[in-house]
């Protein structure tokens, strides 16, 4: 049996999990590289699964802490619709995938993961890229580092206009 060592994922098995939401962010753009934000719209924002499923794996997120997708105003909802084609186009763009999952999970029944704070999932997709280890070994490769993807995608964000 070959071994394959995710040295990141210790971090999140044994570190401290956070006593407030980590997709409610501070109103300054200073943590914003740490934590791996890409965009700031005006009521929504763009930023990385730090725990991927995928590599460019995305999530559009609303500001304001809802946790259901019929909670967002008219104007939330829209933008946020907006920011999800804009991230596919940068996504195709970017990675040239064979497909995009896209997706919002409601609920923890639903497979929420971070139930709270409503959040849009898109998850670049190529033909075989998870293929026997996925469902073999329930092993995800991730065959760039989430600090290379950052900075391969930011430049595409810092073009868009607000």
């Amino acid at each position: 049996m070959k071994t394959i060592h995710a040295p990141w994922r210790i971090d999140y098995i044994l570190g401290p999990k956070p006593d407030t939401c980590v997709f409610c962010l501070p109103e300054g753009t200073h943590e914003d590289e740490k934590r791996c934000v890409l965009h700031r719209a005006e009521h929504c924002f763009v930023i990385m699964n730090i725990f991927p499923y995928s590599n460019g794996h995305l999530m559009v997120t609303p500001f304001r802490h809802v946790s259901n997708i019929t909670e967002l105003t008219a104007e939330e909802s829209h933008e946020v619709m907006d920011y999800v084609q804009k991230c596919a186009f940068i996504l195709q763009q970017a990675f040239k995938p064979h497909g995009l999952n896209i997706g919002v999970n409601i609920g923890e029944a639903a497979g929420a993961g971070i139930r709270e704070h409503l959040h849009v999932h898109l998850v670049p997709r190529w033909n075989g890229d998870h293929s026997f280890m996925a469902v073999m070994s329930e092993t995800s490769v991730l065959p760039e580092h989430l600090r290379s993807t950052y900075e391969r995608l930011k430049p595409y964000f810092d073009n868009l206009q607000r």
